[in-house]
């Protein structure tokens, strides 16, 4: 999307008539771990009026190498020029859209709620049917870690919202491409460009 519109606008300069527009794209980058390098990326996205939705960084087996996994908005035809433009950085390894690939994803959210004695009850049984776990306790907050998929996450926090949601710390997503289960070694080859 357009960095200073809001999610449901349009970019008349870049929505190209068949082109696919605002729809969210997951990036897989694997990137030396240097200082500078993140900034080099972001700036790509900011120079291009494209918000990050979520960023998460981390070293791989290889602590030489990071992956980054990005969620961003927009068209086809510039997430391909921004992807064109990452393979170019001295720095990248290689860049990866998952989107219209198979992938597995997950999110880990941190929800301190209002848990006072007539809501509790409550409380634990929303994380319960979550398969989420009580992290922290106070006298009127739990502090309840939610691990899933966005659309989980979204859900416990609609089911909390009413009860009183205090604050919220979201990792953004993680995501991993499957292995394709007919013939091919595509996991072996994924860990080799992981720097395993």
């Amino acid at each position: 999307m357009c960095l200073s519109h809001g999610p449901g606008r349009r970019c008349p300069d870049r929505d190209a008539p068949g082109v696919r527009t605002n729809m969210k794209h997951v990036i897989s980058v694997l990137v030396d771990n240097e200082p500078g390098v993140l900034s080099r990326i972001s700036g790509l996205f900011s120079g291009r009026g494209f918000n990050i939705e979520s960023l998460n960084v981390a070293e791989t087996l290889d602590p030489s190498i990071s992956r980054m996994t990005l969620v961003t908005r927009g068209n086809d035809q510039i997430i391909e020029q921004i992807i064109k433009q990452l393979n170019k950085l001295v720095n990248v390894i290689k860049v990866l859209d998952l989107t219209g690939f198979e992938y597995v994803d997950r999110e880990m959210a941190l929800i301190k709620v209002t848990a006072e004695s007539a809501s509790r009850a409550e409380v634990l049984r929303i994380a319960d049917i979550f398969r989420g776990q009580v992290v922290d306790v106070s006298a009127k907050s739990y502090t309840l870690e939610i691990t899933g998929n966005d659309q989980k996450i979204q859900a416990v926090i609609d089911l909390l919202a009413p009860i009183g949601i205090m604050e919220i710390v979201r990792t953004g997503k993680v995501a991993i491409a499957r292995v394709k289960k007919e013939g091919g070694n595509s996991g072996g080859k994924q860990e080799k460009e992981s720097g395993s």
